[in-house]
């Protein structure tokens, strides 16, 4: 049997989807993403704008694979099951944990359970996701993450070590940990910082990156981590921000303000001066005033972000947001997501310029590029480029920063 994925959303997805192929791969099945029997989607619905996106590509799927059977999984097919089974008798809603066992009983297959796959090497991407901590208890007033994927509940710390060791056995350079919250991550008093510090100990050579942190969420044991690691924790962390205003933070229902987040960021940098940090803002939520977004654009710029993932507050249905009567007009949403992508690519052209000179760590992805600790797309010189494998983690200089946001080393 053939099977597609189509994925959508965040790094969690990503290593869901990837853990089902593998899976597959394991019992004998082909990834086929033009001529499949079977097409995966695994779904978004964070925002309204999300949802457009399942269903586009939902039916993208069924007009591009016309005799598949189309299976929809992920938080989108949690939340409305019934409007996405309705788009066509081959669409098929089956639970994140049941798409496997589903797949094998349609192809008359049984999973071979000691193949066990590793989620590495050829159709894989070479920093390779774990996924830690799934859930969340945060309940933020414009997201619906936490109805679609239930509470926060931490994965057994033994099975994340052993997940990580095979995939250090097969030659992965870069683990990234991943979680809906995952700085949230307990399980028998074990942190996210006690994980990294035991893989690295029993994992030498290979390095690791944390996905995305909330802010709260930042302790004492992994700042003390990061500055210690040389590295090999990659100097470089996600932490949503979200807006600069403790008006409108108060209002999203995010735990900390304005003044919380500046001081944790202080904390970072002084501990941390390599320091690479990146971070999302939600422009027009409900209410935002010209004062509010300008509080934004300001700690942005005290922060010194690497990269800002600029969003348009998207309504979405089912989030107290949604009901708001004080919606921000489209139009103004737009102008401030302009000018906030302006400051965030001044930043950017800043930091990298900082960089400039630096020796860092550059994971190999494809002949010729790579990523580096803080987060930079790399492009190896034709010579030095072609003796590097893909997935091969090499100290290089950096040397040159494009217009285009790449190093050239």
């Amino acid at each position: 049997m053939n099977f597609a994925c189509v994925n959508l959303g965040c790094k969690v997805n990503r290593v869901e989807i990837d853990t089902v192929a593998s899976a597959l791969l394991g019992s004998g099945w082909t990834q086929a993403p033009d001529d499949a029997d079977v097409v995966i989607v695994n779904t978004c619905t964070v925002t309204g704008e999300a949802d457009r996106k399942t269903r586009k590509e939902i039916n993208r799927a069924l007009a591009r694979h016309p005799a598949a059977q189309v299976l929809v999984t992920g938080c989108a097919a949690a939340i409305d099951p019934d409007a996405l089974r309705a788009l066509s008798p081959r669409v098929s809603i089956v639970p994140k944990d049941e798409v496997v066992s589903f797949c094998t009983a349609l192809g008359g297959d049984v999973p071979d359970a000691s193949s066990d796959r590793v989620r590495s090497g050829e159709g894989f991407r070479t920093r390779v996701g774990i996924k830690m901590q799934d859930g969340c208890d945060n309940a933020c007033t414009y997201c619906i993450v936490h109805v679609a994927r239930g509470p926060a509940r931490s994965m057994p710390y033994g099975s994340c070590l052993r997940q990580a060791l095979d995939l250090h056995r097969a030659g992965v350079r870069e683990l990234v940990l991943t979680g809906i919250d995952l700085g949230a991550y307990r399980d028998d008093g074990k942190t996210i910082a006690d994980f990294a510090a035991d893989v690295l100990e029993q994992a030498p050579g290979m390095r690791i990156r944390i996905s995305s942190v909330e802010p709260n969420t930042v302790d004492d044991k992994l700042v003390s981590l990061l500055a210690s690691a040389d590295g090999m924790l990659c100097r470089h962390l996600h932490m949503p921000l979200q807006s600069g205003s403790s008006r409108v933070l108060s209002q999203m229902g995010r735990r900390y303000d304005r003044d919380g987040f500046a001081r944790i960021v202080e904390l970072l940098y002084e501990r941390v001066p390599a320091l690479s940090l990146s971070t999302d803002c939600i422009v027009g939520f409900p209410g935002e005033t010209d004062r509010d977004f300008s509080d934004t654009v300001a700690l942005a710029r005290q922060c010194a972000f690497s990269r800002i993932h600029v969003f348009r507050y998207s309504r979405r249905e089912g989030t107290p947001a949604a009901d708001r009567d004080d919606q921000v007009e489209a139009p103004v949403k737009a102008e401030r997501a302009q000018q906030l992508a302006e400051v965030a690519a001044d930043l950017r052209r800043e930091e990298g310029g900082k960089r400039i000179g630096n020796r860092e760590l550059v994971l190999v992805e494809s002949q010729g590029r790579g990523m580096s600790e803080s987060y930079f797309p790399v492009r190896f010189g034709t010579a030095e480029g072609a003796g590097f494998e893909p997935g091969s983690l090499v100290e290089c200089t950096l040397r040159h920063f494009g217009e285009d946001g790449v190093f050239t080393v």
